[in-house]
């Protein structure tokens, strides 16, 4: 079992030495002669108590406990040691937070029964506060404390906050349960601890969404490599858990937002990774977006032959991922508008079509079936076609590039990919095909 570590603090050495050999026998130990001696150590070796003399010159026990509590931001285990025979100094000391004092000089028996007492007092404090700041299932920060202490990092430190949802998560609780379910949220948490470092932050927000602080992080290239860290290690811990031909488009949208550029506030730089989220969300999933403010970005161009660049660079897309384009109806409406002007004045040949899927048992979930589809499309397609849901049931296709000849390879490849599914017992896949025109 570890051991207890205790910080003594004397500027007398007999003293000093005293206190060690006695506490010695039980405990890991660690010495200084003077309040700033004591600071540095205490970084260094983060002790569970701090013993200190009240009486030392330049810093005595109340600046030394003072001092390091507003530096750390947090309430320090510290017992006072003391001559004094008034009770003034022990009040004043239980005033900041002492836990404890001890009148010199002191029997051995008695100074480690206190100690003890201590020591069993700030595990129990420790563990009921855990028990308020974290969540449960996962063990990582619940709502709350991720906010608060995200907010007290972010006025003081640069860093990315990231907005992790998990995608296509309600058909593994729908088909598998929700123990499975559990399983997995649980499995995600570890891998998004296993993409950071122990000095970052991370909590859970709430059902499939997570947030993470990263200190320091400010690189675009960072973000996506998480990102793609995320999404693999999900998708094989998935197939580990329900099977090898698990076929739920399981993935991870990530929103990222960079302070202190974007904000030096949690709720301001939450709204901008949200938003982030949001379109990536609403492009495809399983991907990330950085948060730019345009006219931030705008009003800060060096010269105006700079303009068109910086123009199309806010425009790129940020993280187009793998498989065709998804998109909302009235985007994929906007684009067909557009490609139909193509058409007809360029005479290019783009294929429209129209996929249906058709229940043929009761009770089967038709979003869940229609997300699985999207899955399935997007996968088979490639990255210069686009796809939207159409109604209840349809989704529409935009093939560019494409001769009558291909339309046969690529229906065969979806429906091969579709009959990989457990849907396609259950549900019907039909097609149409034109020619926009």
């Amino acid at each position: 079992m570890t051991k207890h570590k205790i910080l003594i603090v004397d500027d007398e050495k007999i003293s000093l030495r005293m206190t060690d050999h006695i506490l010695s026998s039980e405990y890991e130990t660690i010495c200084a002669s003077s309040g700033k001696e004591a600071i540095t150590l205490y970084k260094s070796e983060h002790p569970d108590l701090v013993l200190s003399d009240l009486r030392m010159p330049e810093i005595d026990g109340f600046t030394l406990q003072k001092s390091l509590q507003d530096e750390l931001g947090k309430q320090i285990p510290f017992m006072f040691m003391t001559a004094d025979k008034n009770d003034e100094a022990e009040s004043k000391g239980f005033a900041i937070g002492a836990l404890d004092f001890i009148r010199k000089p002191f029997r051995a028996d008695v100074l480690l029964r206190r100690v003890s007492n201590i020591l069993k007092t700030v595990e129990q404090i420790q563990g009921l506060k855990k028990a308020a700041v974290t969540d449960p299932m996962t063990g990582l920060l619940n709502k709350s404390s991720s906010q608060e202490e995200i907010d007290v990092l972010v006025k003081n430190n640069a860093g990315a906050i990231m907005m992790i949802d998990l995608d296509s998560f309600k058909p593994v609780n729908d088909i598998y349960g929700h123990d499975m379910g559990d399983k997995v949220l649980i499995k995600f948490a570890e891998i998004i601890r296993t993409a950071i470092r122990s000095t970052d932050l991370a909590g859970r927000m709430g059902g499939d969404e997570f947030i993470v602080f990263c200190k320091n992080i400010l690189d675009e290239e960072v973000i996506a490599e998480k990102a793609l860290y995320i999404n693999d290690q999900l998708i094989k811990a998935a197939k580990e858990l329900m099977g090898a031909d698990m076929s739920i488009p399981l993935g991870a949208s990530i929103g990222c937002a960079f302070a202190p550029d974007e904000g030096k506030d949690f709720l301001t730089l939450f709204k901008k990774a949200d938003k982030a989220l949001y379109d990536v969300k609403q492009n495809g999933k399983h991907g990330y977006k950085v948060f730019h403010d345009t006219k931030k970005a705008q009003d800060n161009l060096p010269n105006e032959t700079s303009a068109l660049s910086t123009a199309m660079l806010l425009m790129t897309e940020r993280s187009p991922g793998k498989g065709a384009l998804v998109l909302p109806s009235e985007q994929f409406k906007t684009v067909y508008q557009f490609l139909n002007r193509v058409t007809v004045n360029y005479h290019k040949r783009i294929h429209v079509m129209l996929y249906s899927i058709t229940p043929e048992e009761q009770d089967v979930d038709i979003e869940n079936a229609i997300e699985v589809l999207m899955g399935v499309l997007k996968s088979s397609l490639r990255q210069s076609d686009v796809i939207s849901r159409h109604g209840k049931s349809q989704i529409m296709v935009l093939l560019l590039k494409t001769l009558p000849s291909d339309i046969e390879i690529v229906t065969e490849r979806i429906d091969m990919n579709w009959e990989a599914t457990d849907l396609s017992d259950i549900c019907k896949l039909t097609y149409e095909v034109d020619v926009l025109k």
